[in-house]
């Protein structure tokens, strides 16, 4: 089975390399960035303007390859791709739930933005604490650990690299 998706927008963000960059929303409160839909999506955006947070999905476009096995950020123990929210993953998804403060046209003005510039948009949702807010009885090895994400910042452990070890350059198509 061949499954493919389009873009239909692009953030533009100040988070212009990897490294460095917050690993999750929480680590990027007050950090703004744009969504530009493309324009034959524009229509879609059609009463987004009412909620305060959206969830949005989009592509990694910096992760070559894929591990089953990582060493996350916030542990010194290496963990299955699934149990992690690691970037380089089979399907490099990347899940975003950040704050909306306004729409201008093509434009979303978003807070607490933690994704690479130029990062490709998959898709955007609306966030609905009723559909979307779950208790959880456990968090697995992030006991004690995912409060650190709101400081802790990206390094180049999962950036592209070639056989021999060395960044690549990453081209735009």
């Amino acid at each position: 089975m061949y499954i493919h998706y389009q873009p239909i927008g692009y953030f533009h963000t100040p988070h212009k390399s990897v490294e460095g960059m917050p690993i999750q929303p929480s680590g990027a409160r007050g950090c703004q960035g744009v969504i530009r839909v493309l324009p034959e999506f524009v229509e879609g955006l059609r009463d987004i303007a009412g909620f305060s947070h959206l969830i949005v999905l989009y592509h990694l476009h910096e992760i070559q390859g894929q591990d089953l096995t990582v060493l996350p950020f916030l542990d010194k123990r290496p963990h299955g791709i699934f149990a992690t929210r690691s970037p380089k993953r089979p399907n490099p998804i990347g899940l975003s739930v950040m704050e909306l403060h306004g729409v201008a046209g093509e434009s979303l003005f978003l807070d607490n933005v933690d994704v690479l510039d130029g990062t490709p948009v998959i898709d955007i949702k609306p966030y609905v604490p009723d559909f979307d807010v779950w208790p959880a009885d456990r968090v697995g090895w992030f006991e004690g650990k995912s409060g650190n994400a709101a400081t802790h910042r990206s390094d180049d452990r999962f950036a592209a690299r070639d056989k021999a070890g060395a960044e690549l350059e990453q081209v735009e198509s």
